[in-house]
């Protein structure tokens, strides 16, 4: 059994296992005495695990077991914890402000962790077939370098041509200045490139040997500047995801103390 399968086979085996617990647990719902409190400590509990995953990252000389062990208990956690947010709330929609805010907390928490999830499980075999690795702090002088060779070949005094220079100025010197296609190449659509590119070779029909020869380049510094604004997109929001989840995960934790100390506060606590 390879490492993914493996990997499967255990998630799916946790999930089962969550869910069924998870139905006795709301199945026993009137049997329990202070089921709410059961489930919210239960829940509480959870949260604090996967909170610290954070920490481990951050903190990867000490004794506390592989990062990947711990990834993969955060992923099953991170499930689990929300089949049991959903019992928590018997599965009812929360009344009053602040339940309602502690629950979209939850939500998007939950929300962006699936979406990290994806992107780390895909994007990275995605720019492995994108080229060699481009260091992200070397992307804008990678690009600038570009823009700069497409800018001497178009605009350059020599044999200067101009319907090429024409057609970078309005529509390659702005491709070349700045990153394009963000979302596209996140959803791996070369939709615009591909215009990009059908454009260049109208043109190239209809050009001399001379000024075929400049297209034919620019049109090489085209693919490489997509595959450079390929690499940002994707190395880009693996970085940023992570500024999402990270804070909303310690706003949870904050609103989570509160809850707490409002139900103790008002109710007197488990009786």
């Amino acid at each position: 059994m390879n490492r993914f399968r493996r990997q499967l086979f255990f998630g799916l085996f946790a999930l089962l296992a969550a869910t069924a617990g998870a139905l006795w647990l709301n199945a026993k719902y009137n049997a329990l005495p202070n089921y709410a409190y059961l489930t919210g400590w239960a829940l509480l509990a959870g949260m604090f695990v996967l909170t610290i995953y954070n920490v481990r990252k951050k903190l990867p000389f000490l004794p506390l077991g592989k990062s990947e062990t711990w990834l993969q208990i955060h992923i099953y956690l991170g499930f689990f914890t929300t089949l049991l947010f959903l019992i928590h709330l018997n599965f009812r929609a929360p009344h009053g402000w602040f339940e309602i805010t502690l629950a979209w907390l939850f939500v998007l928490v939950s929300g962006s962790g699936i979406v990290g999830l994806f992107f780390s499980r895909v994007l990275p075999r995605r720019l492995a077939t994108r080229g060699g690795e481009v260091i992200f702090e070397k992307i804008p002088a990678l690009r600038h370098a570009l823009k700069t060779e497409a800018e001497t070949l178009s605009l350059g005094t020599d044999t200067k041509s101009v319907v090429i220079a024409e057609f970078y100025t309005k529509r390659l010197a702005s491709f070349f200045t700045d990153p394009k296609n963000f979302w596209k190449h996140i959803v791996e659509s070369r939709r615009a490139v591909n215009a990009l590119l059908a454009e260049l070779e109208d043109l190239r029909r209809f050009a001399n040997d001379t000024e075929k020869e400049k297209i034919e380049k620019l049109t090489a510094l085209v693919r490489q500047k997509d595959g450079l604004d390929y690499h940002r997109a994707l190395q880009l929001a693996l970085r940023l995801w992570l500024f999402v989840h990270i804070p909303l995960t310690y706003g949870l934790m904050i609103f989570t103390a509160l809850h707490i100390v409002l139900v103790f506060g008002f109710s007197g606590g488990a009786r």
